[in-house]
C-alpha cells in the first residue's frame, strides 16, 4: 500500500509491522519478528524474558571504529478504537490508509507511536548502501503501560554512549528532558443490594471527546470523560435519587478518557424529569467544551432489566466523592522551559468488576518530589472515601542537561540540512531515556522523530513527508556523529 511513497524501505517496514498485532502485553509476535529479522541477516541479536530485543550491526567500511550509537524505540502501541469500529487488536492487522500527506488507520490508533522508530531502525539494519557507525538497536516492550520493558534491560549489553531515542512526534524539535511518573489505583470493594421497587434502569453515556496522550495533550484543555460522568451522576443523584449499578470509563492508563458510561437506577416516576435533566447537562457540556471537544455527547440509552443489583447508597457517595476530589489535568507549568508542563494528573480509567470498582490515575512530574506529593493526595482521597491504594513502580524522569553534545550536534545538522532553526524542547510524556541513563552510565541522549498527531486516539496520523525527512536526517546525523 505504501510502496509508491518514499522512503520505500522504511515505509515498507512500517506497513509490515502494522500487520502484526502489538498492543501492550501482546508483543510475543512482534518481538519474535524482530529476532527473525536479525537472524535472517546474520546480525547479533538478544531477546530477554520481557521480550526486549537488542540487535547489533557493525559500522560500514570506513566507520567500523567510530563510536557505537544506540538507536532506541518501543515495539508496543496503544490500542484505541472508535465505538462503532469493529476491530480485534489481539488478532487483526491495522487497516492502513493514506489521506493526503498522512498515514492513518481506519477507526483505530495507527501505532506510529512507536512504529516509526521500529521502521526507521529496521531500514538502517537492512541497508547495504547507507553509511553508519556501529549500531546497537534497542526495541523495548510494554512502554505504553508504565515503561515496563525497559526496566529489565541489561545495560552491560551496550558499548555505545550516544543514545538516539526515536519516540518523539514533532519534526524539528529535539527533546532534552521528560517527566517521571507512575500509576496509582483506588480500589472500592463492591457493596450491592437489590433495586427498590418501582425503579428503572438506563445507560448514561458520555462520548465524542477527543481524548489524547495524557502527557502530550494535557495543556489542550480537553475534557475527561470520567470527570464529566461523575459530575452528571452527582447531579442526578442529588435531584432524583439516582444510583448506579456499574461505572466504566477510559481504557488506557496513559490516555485522556474519551468515553464513559454507567448503568443508573432511579424511580420510574422521575423518568421524564431525569431525561430532561440529562438533555440540559448535555447542553452545558457542549457549551463548556465547544472549543476543545466539539463532538461531546451526553445521553441516555435503554438499561438493564429491573431487579438487577445496584451499588449501595454509601458506595455511590464514596465513589463520587473520589471521582470529584481526585486532582485531574494540568497542575503546573515548567517555568524553566516555556510551554512544557511540569506536573499533571489524569484520572484515566474507571472500571467495575465482579469484586470491586477501581479508579486509575496517571501521575506525571519533572520532579520526583512532586510525584510523591501527588501520591499523598491520592492516598488522602482514598482515606476519606474508604478505598485502598495500589501503585506500580514509578519511573525516573530524564533531567535537562544544558550542554549535551549529541543534542547540539543534532540541531546543527538539522539546521544545515533544512535551512531552518531546530528547536529544543522537553516533553511531559514518559520517555525511556531516564531509566536508560541509570542503566548505562555516561550516556549522552537526544530524542526526535517525525510529525505524529493525535497519538493514543483513533485520529492518530503520521506525515509521510516528515517521516521521509526524518529518515534523511537520521542517515546524515549518524555520519556526522562518526566524524
Amino acid at each position: 500500500m505504501l510502496s509508491s511513497y518514499e522512503p520505500k524501505k522504511a515505509l515498507g517496514f512500517f506497513e509490515a509491522i502494522s500487520r502484526i498485532p502489538r498492543g501492550s502485553g501482546n508483543e510475543q509476535e512482534i518481538s519474535d519478528y524482530l529476532v527473525a529479522f536479525a537472524k535472517e541477516r546474520g546480525l547479533w541479536v538478544s531477546q530477554d524474558k520481557t521480550l526486549n530485543v537488542v540487535i547489533k550491526k557493525p559500522g560500514t567500511p570506513g566507520l567500523e571504529n567510530a563510536p557505537a550509537v544506540i538507536l532506541q524505540g518501543h515495539m508496543d502501541m496503544v490500542c484505541e478504537k472508535n465505538a462503532q469500529t469493529m476491530h480485534d487488536f489481539e488478532k487483526e492487522p491495522l487497516k492502513l490508509a493514506v489521506n493526503g500527506d498522512f498515514i492513518i488507520a481506519e477507526g483505530t490508533t495507527l501505532g506510529a507511536d512507536n512504529g516509526a522508530a521500529v521502521a526507521l531502525a529496521l531500514a538502517l539494519l537492512d541497508s547495504r548502501d547507507v553509511a553508519h557507525p556501529p549500531l546497537e538497536v534497542l526495541i523495548t516492550s510494554s512502554e505504553e503501560v508504565g515503561l515496563l520493558g525497559v526496566r529489565a534491560v541489561d545495560g552491560s549489553l551496550f558499548e555505545g554512549r550516544l543514545l538516539i531515542n526515536l519516540d518523539s512526534g514533532e519534526e524539528g524539535y529535539f527533546y532534552a528532558c521528560c517527566a517521571g511518573g507512575g500509576i496509582a489505583r483506588l480500589h472500592f470493594p463492591l457493596e450491592l443490594q437489590a433495586a427498590p421497587a418501582g425503579h428503572v434502569f438506563r445507560r448514561l453515556m458520555v462520548r465524542g471527546l477527543k481524548g489524547g496522550h495524557s502527557g502530550v495533550d494535557v495543556t489542550k484543555g480537553r475534557a475527561n470523560a470520567n470527570r464529566l460522568l461523575a459530575r452528571a451522576l452527582q447531579i442526578l443523584g442529588a435531584k432524583y435519587g439516582a444510583r448506579f449499578a456499574d461505572i466504566n470509563g477510559g481504557s488506557k492508563d496513559n490516555a485522556i478518557p474519551r468515553e464513559a458510561q454507567a448503568t443508573i437506577c432511579f424511580p420510574g416516576a422521575q423518568a421524564d424529569a431525569l431525561a430532561q435533566e440529562v438533555r440540559q447537562i448535555d447542553k452545558i457540556f457542549k457549551r463548556e467544551y465547544a472549543l476543545s471537544d466539539e463532538g461531546v455527547e451526553f445521553f441516555l440509552e435503554a438499561g438493564e432489566a429491573a431487579g438487577a443489583k445496584i451499588f449501595s447508597q454509601g458506595l455511590c457517595e464514596r465513589m463520587l466523592r473520589a471521582l470529584l476530589m481526585i486532582p485531574n489535568g494540568l497542575e503546573a507549568m515548567n517555568l524553566a522551559m516555556p510551554d512544557l508542563p511540569e506536573t499533571s494528573l489524569t484520572m484515566s480509567v474507571v472500571t467495575t468488576s465482579a469484586e470491586e470498582a477501581q479508579i486509575t490515575t496517571n501521575l506525571r512530574s519533572s520532579f520526583a518530589s512532586k510525584n510523591a506529593m501527588q501520591l499523598e493526595q491520592i492516598k488522602a482521597v482514598a482515606a476519606s472515601t474508604g478505598a485502598s491504594v495500589t501503585t506500580n513502580d514509578f519511573y525516573s524522569g530524564w533531567e535537562y542537561s544544558p550542554d549535551s553534545p549529541i543534542r547540539k550536534k543534532a540541531m546543527q545538522v538539522y539546521a544545515k540540512m533544512f535551512g531552518k532553526e531546530a528547536l529544543e524542547r522537553g516533553t511531559h510524556g514518559g520517555l525511556e531515556c531516564g531509566i536508560l541513563l541509570e542503566k548505562i552510565k555516561g550516556l549522552d541522549v537526544v530524542s526526535f522523530g517525525p510529525d505524529i498527531m493525535d497519538m493514543h486516539t483513533p485520529d492518530e496520523k503520521m506525515s509521510i513527508s516528515s517521516f521521509g525527512r526524518t529518515w534523511e536526517f537520521l542517515k546524515e546525523f549518524l555520519v556526522e556523529l562518526s566524524r
